[in-house]
């Protein structure tokens, strides 16, 4: 079964792009699109939606305001030329937050996660790119940082929350380690233990059975081994 879905955009050209982009993705059905909030507000409350791709800066009403009026909300997916609404969008619990220019990878990035979330076994492999792909992630109450993944060395779990080594610094994030994991393609990132998941490009030498990345070494899980160094040695 499909996601049914709706556009909600003030540019006509960024409503193309979010179309063409449904219309290659496995598992999407786009009902309808509006080139305005207030226009689209009957619609979404009288038909059954189940994932929302909206702007925030629009005429006469934003799509904050938006979802705000919607009893009902459907999954949403932010798509928008700004980047200070992150924290405000996420405590409206969007899905994911999207900068323009969208790119398709990161564009499927956001929608495998309303798969998981809608519990569908769907999902759309990442499209590798030259484009550098990010997540926006909430590292305290009232900031969203956002992480490019090219720089991301390893993720350590703590529990209930990671710690994301980046190449510059280092970010305590509340997520477990495995929801964290399948947010990231498989084809760069791998974990290697029930403690670590790690960058596969960035790994500078393999011993016995532990990586080293930026001279740092880390375990990899007697259970793991046989596939990281299938993975990493590509042998």
């Amino acid at each position: 079964m499909d996601l049914k879905c709706v556009i909600v955009d003030d540019e006509p050209l960024a409503i193309n792009v979010i179309k063409n982009y449904v219309e290659q993705t496995k598992g999407l059905h786009l009902l309808s699109s509006f080139n305005n909030a207030t226009e689209s507000i009957d619609y979404i409350r009288s038909h059954e939606i189940d994932l929302l791709f909206l702007d925030i800066n629009m005429p006469l009403l934003d799509g904050l305001n938006l979802l705000k009026s919607i009893d009902k909300k459907p999954l949403t997916i932010i798509t928008t030329a700004h980047e200070e609404f992150a924290v405000a969008s996420y405590e409206l619990e969007v899905v994911d937050y999207l900068v323009k220019p969208i790119s398709f990878h990161r564009f499927i990035m956001a929608v495998n996660k309303a798969f998981k979330i809608k519990g569908y076994q769907q999902k759309n492999d990442f499209i590798p790119s030259n484009e550098r792909v990010y997540l926006f992630l909430k590292i305290d109450k009232k900031k969203m940082k956002k992480i490019y993944l090219d720089e991301i060395l390893s993720v350590e779990s703590l529990g209930d929350y990671i710690k994301i080594n980046t190449l510059s610094n280092k970010y305590i994030v509340h997520q477990t380690l495995s929801s964290f994991t399948e947010e990231l393609p498989s084809e760069k990132f791998i974990r290697i233990h029930r403690s670590y998941t790690i960058s596969i490009d960035k790994v500078e030498t393999v011993e016995g059975n532990s990586i080293e990345i930026s001279d740092i070494r880390y375990p990899i899980g007697r259970s793991y081994i046989n596939e990281v160094k299938k993975i990493i040695l590509k042998s």
